[in-house]
């Protein structure tokens, strides 16, 4: 896997990899807000790949979701430098006629066997996670790996 970041003369970088790019940017007064930044991508990151993992186990067990969505909330350290996450919180966000033993059991299995970025991520900071089916709180957990 490739990718460059290129910077220009406003204090952006463009991450490019093959034929896709993405601009990162910083809030005033060091960037113009232009797009999301560093931490930003890396939270969507996590979102994106235990949200294929989890859309990819729905399907399969043929589960039909009408809504879905992965929020991150992440806490920050404060008062040193670097400025980093200090814990990570996912919320699993589904709609539809669904299981919720099939939900608990994909999100589980994403948090502890295939996210890739959770995986790594969660080497150094913890990742929590609770799951919502139709606005009801059916399951938590941590994301744990074995290495």
């Amino acid at each position: 896997m490739k990718l460059s970041c290129v910077w220009n003369e406003k204090m952006q970088f463009d991450a490019k990899t093959g034929a896709h790019s993405v601009r990162m940017d910083a809030k005033s007064p060091i960037g113009n807000d232009s797009g999301p930044s560093p931490k930003q991508l890396l939270l969507a990151s996590i979102c994106g790949c235990t949200a294929m993992d989890v859309a990819a186990l729905m399907r399969k067990h043929k589960q039909s979701m009408e809504r879905f969505e992965v929020e991150a909330d992440a806490e920050l350290t404060e008062g040193s430098y670097p400025v980093v996450f200090k814990k990570i919180h996912l919320i699993f966000r589904l709609a539809g006629t669904l299981n919720t033993e099939t939900v608990n059991e994909a999100v589980k299995l994403s948090q502890t066997k295939f996210c890739g970025v959770t995986a790594m991520v969660s080497k150094a900071v913890p990742v929590s996670y609770s799951i919502e089916i139709n606005g009801q709180v059916v399951g938590q957990g941590e994301a744990k790996f074995n290495f």
